[in-house]
């Protein structure tokens, strides 16, 4: 399939992207993302793999374009985790977890 990223052209196919993306562990998933084979790697990473351009020189847009045109599954922004599930636990919860009594008045 051709497509244009950043202004330039490129011939892809799903088992070229497959082959580039072999042995390329994915980024952090903050933003935009798309499944190849059993991993989600950044939007971004993908781009700069398949294109060797730097991901300043392209759009997340471009890139989904071309990944949902060749059959991959891309994802928006994942959801943030619910207030309380997974933050930092309060001192007195701590420390009652911990055995001691909570904070000391001095």
């Amino acid at each position: 399939m051709r497509c244009v990223i950043a202004q330039y052209p490129f011939d892809l196919t799903r088992t070229g992207v497959l082959a580039s993306m072999k042995g390329v562990r994915p980024g952090l998933v903050t933003g935009e993302s798309v499944t190849i084979g059993r991993r989600r790697y950044p939007v971004k990473q993908v781009g700069q793999v398949i294109t060797r351009q730097d991901p300043r020189d392209f759009t997340v847009g471009e890139v989904t374009r071309a990944m949902t045109r060749l059959g991959f599954t891309c994802h928006d922004r994942p959801e943030a985790a619910p207030v309380g599930v997974g933050g930092p636990t309060p001192f007195h919860t701590a420390s009652a977890l911990l055995g001691g009594t909570g904070p000391v008045a001095v």
